[in-house]
C-alpha cells in the first residue's frame, strides 16, 4: 500500500511538471516567410523611436513590464510566460519573427493587428524591443 502511494505521488508529480513544461516551453512556430522579413522601418530615426517606445509603453507594458522583463502587472494572472527581452534568446529572434508574433499573438498573448492597425508601427515596436537587449 506505502509503495502504491509513492507511485501514485511520483505519477502525479511527473504529469504536472510535464504538463507545466508544456506551457512554459511551448514553441512558437513562425511561418518562414516572416524569418525573413525585413524591417522596413528606420531604427536610428528619432521620431520612429519614440513612437515605438510609445506603442510599448501603451499596450505592452501591463504585462511585459516596462523594461520588457516579463514582469507588468498583469503578468500574475497569466498562464504563458511573458518572456525576457533584454536577454540574449530573444534578441536572437528576426526582425520578422518578432513582428509575427506581435501581428498574429498567441494564447495569452493577443493579436495586435486590429488594436495596432498599421503595419509600420508594429515595425516600430520591433525597433523599440531591440533597445531593450542587455
Amino acid at each position: 500500500m506505502k509503495n502504491l502511494k509513492v507511485l501514485s505521488i511520483v505519477g502525479i508529480s511527473a504529469f504536472a511538471l510535464f504538463s507545466f513544461t508544456m506551457v512554459v516551453q511551448a514553441k512558437w512556430d513562425v511561418p518562414a516567410k516572416y524569418k525573413s522579413m525585413k524591417n522596413p522601418t528606420d531604427a536610428s530615426d528619432k521620431e520612429n523611436a519614440a513612437e515605438g517606445k510609445a506603442l510599448f509603453s501603451k499596450n505592452c507594458t501591463s504585462c511585459h513590464g516596462k523594461k520588457g522583463q516579463g514582469d507588468g502587472s498583469k503578468a500574475p494572472e497569466l498562464k504563458g510566460d511573458m518572456g525576457d527581452f533584454t536577454s540574449a534568446a530573444f534578441q536572437k529572434q528576426t526582425d520578422g519573427e518578432l513582428f509575427y508574433k506581435i501581428t498574429e499573438g498567441r494564447e495569452d498573448m493577443p493579436s495586435f493587428k486590429k488594436k495596432i492597425a498599421n503595419d509600420e508601427d508594429r515595425w516600430l515596436v520591433v525597433n523599440y524591443l531591440r533597445t531593450l537587449k542587455k
